[in-house]
């Protein structure tokens, strides 16, 4: 990576599009450059002014002496046998040696061409809310992710969907590493960036935002009319089971979580997911699906059963087959709307609740005990 000095620059991949719009006014540049800039950031992944073709020599010469680009570099790449592929990517913090995953999800039809390509995206280094199941919460917090390093993570990844399958992505999950919902400014920024025509162009309706319960930011969510759909990581129906695998439930406890999504949902009447691992005789009997149906009709919502990727570390372990089947009966009988979502990657680390780097980091910031 070439070193840049960028004391007295400012970089175009922090910006808004509104930023970058007063950003282009304080150079004089007309108001059609704004878009022709941004097309260039964040739909043909330029990593510097002079791949910006359609600017004049000029104007790319001006650019450079008073911004520059910051993009994340790729630092590995891994293909598991179904077909799902992990990145590692590098982010510019000189001092740091911080990185971040990503995953492509790739599924197809009977004949093999792809169907759905989503991308589970990465909002924060390391995570702080420590739940005892996930890799990423044992590595703690180190920082936030800006918009741009997240846009990055889908620029990148899309044109490798075109390589690969060719087709683009078809649906981004904010379900990497980190709490998104702890990040809500780039979380926000991001989304409407890869929802923009001149950005990766992907419907709002095709974009999911998840959250362990963060109470004050679905209300805000819900108050600020982002169009994005919300999923809630809820993984026990109770506040004594869910006190157990995740720290944040002694501050925002079930209760709360009903006040919220109620909120939500009267604000924006749309429908809400649950994500909910299943661990094999913690969280997996019939009593269990019954509070879990009680949950569920708070409002309009689906609820997708993860089959839990084992952590090394963890003593929870993924249900067994037996017990999946009684507990989805039991979901039926209680007429709850529910998908069961088998495991992907995981023999190269890349299933849900595996994201982690674990070469030698140090343990960051933790709420967990």
């Amino acid at each position: 990576m070439t070193s840049v000095d960028t004391s007295q620059k400012t970089d175009l991949k922090s910006l808004t599009k509104t930023e970058l719009s007063d950003f282009c006014s304080e150079l004089g540049l007309p108001r059609f450059r704004t878009d022709q800039i941004f097309q260039w950031l964040y739909q043909k992944g330029a990593s510097s002014f002079e791949e910006m073709t359609n600017l004049s020599k000029d104007l790319r010469t001006k650019l450079n002496e008073v911004a520059y680009i910051n993009r994340i570099q790729l630092s590995d790449q891994q293909k598991s046998k179904d077909g799902t592929i992990k990145f590692l990517f590098k982010l510019a913090d000189e001092d740091k040696d911080y990185k971040v995953e990503a995953v492509l999800i790739p599924d197809f039809y009977d004949d093999g061409v792809a169907n759905r390509l989503t991308v589970c995206v990465s909002s924060q280094v390391g995570c702080v809310f420590g739940c005892a199941f996930c890799a990423t919460g044992k590595m703690g917090f180190f920082r936030n992710l800006s918009h741009g390093e997240v846009v990055d993570q889908v620029q990148y990844i899309n044109e490798i969907s075109l390589k690969e399958y060719d087709k683009k992505i078809t649906n981004i999950v904010y379900m990497g590493m980190g709490e998104p919902l702890h990040n809500y400014k780039t979380v926000v920024n991001s989304a409407s960036i890869i929802a923009d025509p001149l950005g990766t162009e992907l419907s709002p309706k095709r974009i999911t935002v998840s959250t362990v319960g963060l109470t004050k930011q679905i209300k805000k969510l819900a108050d600020d009319e982002e169009p994005f759909n919300l999923a809630i990581s809820l993984h026990a129906p109770s506040d004594e089971k869910r006190d157990k695998i995740m720290p944040i439930n002694s501050s925002m406890n079930l209760e709360s979580l009903e006040e919220a999504v109620r909120h939500y949902y009267r604000k924006t009447e749309r429908p809400i997911t649950y994500e909910y691992l299943l661990f094999d005789e913690f969280n997996d009997s019939k009593e269990d699906a019954r509070n879990l149906a009680r949950i569920v009709k708070w409002a309009p919502s689906k609820v997708n059963i993860i089959m839990y990727n084992n952590v090394a570390g963890v003593a929870l372990h993924r249900a067994r087959e037996e017990r999946l089947n009684k507990f989805m009966k039991e979901l039926s009988r209680n007429e709850v709307r529910a998908t069961v979502r088998r495991s992907r990657g995981d023999d190269i680390d890349a299933g849900c609740g595996q994201l982690a780097i674990r070469e030698g980091t140090p343990r960051g910031k933790t709420i967990a005990k």
